[in-house]
């Protein structure tokens, strides 16, 4: 008993040990488990300390495993096929558990699989005679569901095994990772360990996030308390600053909301600092709402705010000039702590940027460290900088703001000779229906002339095409004009957005020829004169000339041979 106790996880199942001759125990077996948590063991059997061990460790492990579950109310017991198979289980996982060994001769290996699937094996071929008892019952059972005996609720046997095994686990994994003679950790990295091993929701997110406390570091980047950057995977700990493990257990999972909700990248031309004051109101709600830690004094916390979200807080703050002065984050007063940049740092990796990147990061990090109220730093220049805060958008989205601007949406129209979806459920309420006009669905489309030659990259098309389709379906355009080019033009008449990519064949070799299908798709009669033509190309062809508006969608590098008149998409 007292080598079982030893093991965290076994220790930690309360079950009672029991020894007498109570003719429970099989005559021939050494011990059966039942489920209200009692071992019984026969008192008639001899074996050293380790046997016994590994015998009640079999017990137990049925236990943790989930095969006797503790309840009220009559039991079914469990067939043969259902007992061999867990026993097989278990036996498995013994295999790999350091707690004594077996009284009697075991197989090798063990099959593979879960509980449900070695007993249907067993029921369709029969049980194999080396698993039939390789139980702690010998030939009889070593298990039985019996009802709650307490007033007390029953106990989950098998969720206080799964927290006992994660928490050794971490353990074991903390203790491998320590270096002896090496710094103890602080509070913040034991409440970082915490969500790994207790705090599913944002355990997966720790266990990829780094915690930084360098004093040095905060104090030159005015880190009052904590800062994040998503990009980098890091929280920057001012390590001077004094909490209990509680409170850091709440700054972290502020830090890691931040990062996990993409915070940076919401903001839009939102004020960067009051959209992460309105998202730290948000956010400390939700960890004071679901009692992660204990909330630090002096955080930015408002019941009234409870239930806005990020966008809905933003827009109250900035019309409230008492409450911006008196505002603050984790990093400090009139600072975010939402790091757009990665912090150097002695343990980061070493980063390769080219000389635009090199100069864009200085000067932007500069700039942040900068008193901006002396008042020493021309408009102009202050213009310019934060001009280098918001990188290009991406290609898919400026494509998405061309097409907004010339492909109209078609506009709905509502009309009681269609019943709408929702007037089966108000039979006694007549519901206008929706529906699109046909004259209005014709005016909505564009034009599409697929270079379509064997120097196109499939690559490159698929994501081309899968954008153009996920605009149309959003912006309920019905279907597209498409003409497949290479050395001569093929008319593919309206094609719905979603099945251009599926009609899509390489034709040709080499160069391609799209002034033919140009002048194809705005001669057919059925185009309107309106519609907008999308130009999709490799930049290996002739050069062109478009008669209304355009653009071209080309790979990034590819170049065209002429100087187009039309916007230029490049796809990365």
């Amino acid at each position: 008993m007292e080598i079982v106790r030893r093991d965290a996880a076994l220790g930690s199942l309360n079950a009672d040990f029991c020894r007498t001759s109570c003719r429970v125990v099989p005559k021939e077996g050494w011990a059966l488990v039942e489920s209200d948590g009692c071992v019984h063991v026969n008192p008639q059997r001899l074996a050293e300390p380790d046997e016994w061990a590994w015998v009640l460790a079999h017990c137990l492990l049925h236990l943790g495993f989930g095969h006797l579950p503790a309840a009220r109310g009559e039991r079914v017991q469990p067939d043969q096929y259902e007992r061999a198979a867990r026993c097989v289980v278990v036996c498995r996982f013994q295999q790999s558990l350091p707690v004594g060994s077996p009284p009697f001769e075991l197989p090798e290996s063990f099959p593979g699989g879960d509980e449900e699937q070695l007993a249907e094996r067993f029921r369709q071929g029969g049980i194999p005679e080396r698993y039939a008892h390789c139980g702690a019952g010998g030939t009889e059972p070593d298990q039985r569901l019996d009802p709650w005996p307490y007033q007390r609720d029953p106990e989950d046997w098998r969720e206080i095994f799964a927290r006992s095994l994660t928490r050794t686990v971490s353990a074991a994994m903390s203790a491998a990772g320590h270096q002896p003679g090496g710094p103890a950790k602080g509070p913040w990295n034991r409440a970082l360990d915490w969500f790994v091993s207790s705090y599913p929701l944002l355990g997966g997110i720790a266990s990829g996030m780094t915690v930084i406390a360098d004093a040095e570091l905060a104090r030159a980047h005015q880190i009052s308390v904590a800062a994040v950057n998503a990009a980098a995977g890091e929280i920057y700990v001012n390590p001077r600053r004094t909490h209990s493990e509680e409170e850091w257990r709440f700054i972290l999972a502020h830090e890691m909301l931040h990062a996990a909700l993409r915070h940076a990248d919401r903001r839009g031309h939102r004020d960067p600092y009051l959209f992460n004051v309105a998202c730290d109101y948000v956010i400390n709600s939700w960890l004071v709402e679901m009692g992660v830690g204990e909330m630090p004094e002096g955080l930015l916390y408002d019941t009234a705010l409870t239930g806005l979200s990020a966008e809905e807080v933003y827009d109250r703050i900035t019309n409230d000039a008492r409450r911006k002065r008196r505002l603050a984050t984790l990093r400090g007063k009139g600072r975010g702590d939402i790091l757009g940049e990665p912090l150097p740092h002695s343990g980061s990796p070493a980063d390769h940027v080219d000389l635009d990147e090199f100069y864009r990061r200085g000067l932007l990090q500069g700039f942040d460290l900068h008193d901006r109220r002396r008042g020493t730093l021309p408009a102009g220049l202050v213009e310019e900088i934060q001009a280098l805060a918001h990188p290009p958008l991406p290609w898919d989205v400026r494509l998405a703001r061309w097409f907004d601007e010339y492909v109209p949406r078609p506009e709905p129209l509502r009309s009681f000779a269609r019943p709408a979806r929702r007037q089966a459920s108000t039979p006694d309420i007549p519901r206008a229906g929706r529906y699109f006009p046909p004259e209005e669905a014709e005016r909505c489309t564009f034009g599409v002339v697929l270079d379509t030659s064997g120097s196109m990259d499939r690559r490159l098309l698929g994501k081309a095409l899968g954008a153009i389709a996920s605009y149309a379906e959003s912006r309920d355009v019905p279907a597209a004009r498409v003409v497949f080019c290479d050395a001569a033009p093929f008319d593919a008449g309206y094609l719905p957005a979603t099945e251009i990519a599926a009609r899509v064949r390489v034709r040709g070799r080499g160069g391609t020829v799209l002034q033919p299908g140009v002048e194809l798709l705005l001669a057919a009669e059925d185009f309107p004169p309106g519609a907008p033509v999308l130009l999709i190309t490799d930049g290996a062809c002739d050069v062109l000339r478009v008669r209304r508006e355009h653009a071209f969608l080309l790979p990034r590098g590819a170049r065209l041979p002429f100087a187009p008149r039309g916007p230029v998409f490049e796809m990365h």
